[in-house]
């Protein structure tokens, strides 16, 4: 975190109708992990248990969402005072920066009042998460807002662990990105990297699977859909699922054995 997010050293002040001065509330970013509750961190868990309003992400207006359902499943009520926030599934720039300025708005006088809000994410609001357009559109709005981001646990290290595969050994390398970076670029970072893990696999799947076979690395490839939740699915045989839909909340993990290595020199890999 940036000195100038933390709210400890940063914490923002705000005139109230007295003229004294008030401390303005901070945004959470409250990172819940991928879908079980027994990964909720104990931090998160004692910010839930506080005084902050909740605030949760949603489709369109009346959807589930999926971190609330979290929570729920751990057991906690949800305050009638939680907050939707709607931030919907589009690559539009316009529409997706509307709905971010709304978010925004819609809990910026809360926080200019004092109270704390805590933004509800599923897996890690630092990766690949609403919350950061939601933290710099706030930001935008009003600069003295403090945020803070409060670490999860994320999908692909959960799938790993519940798979008991190694993310990485020793030196290898490892690459992290969304599949809808396309089979090119998948295809050249098998020969880049000892390991990928592919998130939002559903639009590219079979055209993944069908790269994975082409290569000879699908015995090295497993697939999880919505990890730590009640579905929660695991393939090791990726051909069972080339024309299947699958759920949003899917993953792939691929390790290249293949991939050759130069050889180590002061501890190092030469290219």
């Amino acid at each position: 975190m940036n000195p100038d997010t933390n709210p400890e050293t940063n914490p923002g002040t705000n005139p109230d109708t007295s003229g004294a001065m008030t401390a303005k509330g901070c945004l959470y970013g409250l990172s819940l992990g991928p879908g079980d509750p027994g990964l909720i961190t104990r931090r998160a868990w004692e910010l839930l248990r506080g005084k902050g309003l909740w605030a949760y992400p949603v489709r369109h207006w009346g959807g589930d969402s999926f971190a609330l359902d979290i929570v729920r499943r751990a057991g906690l009520a949800v305050p009638d005072s939680a907050m939707p926030l709607c931030f919907p599934m589009t690559h539009q720039p316009e529409v997706l920066a509307r709905h971010w300025l709304a978010a925004a708005q819609t809990i910026l006088s809360s926080l200019e009042r004092g109270q704390d809000v805590c933004f509800l994410v599923e897996g890690d609001a630092s990766t690949y998460s609403t919350f950061g357009h939601l933290a710099r559109t706030l930001r935008a709005l009003d600069a003295d807002i403090p945020v803070a981001v409060i670490a999860g646990v994320t999908s692909y290290q959960a799938a790993a662990a519940h798979l008991g595969l190694a993310l990485a050994d020793a030196d290898d390398r490892l690459a992290i990105l969304p599949a809808g970076y396309g089979i090119h670029t998948i295809d050249h970072l098998l020969d880049e990297f000892d390991a990928l893990v592919l998130l939002k696999v559903k639009p590219l799947l079979a055209d993944i699977i069908d790269l994975l076979e082409r290569r000879g690395l699908l015995a090295h490839a497993r697939f999880v859909e919505k990890v730590g939740c009640p579905e929660e699915r695991t393939v090791h045989d990726l051909r069972q699922i080339r024309d299947e839909r699958v759920n949003y909340l899917s993953l792939l993990l691929v390790h290249n054995p293949q991939r050759p290595k130069g050889e180590v020199a002061r501890g190092c890999r030469k290219r």
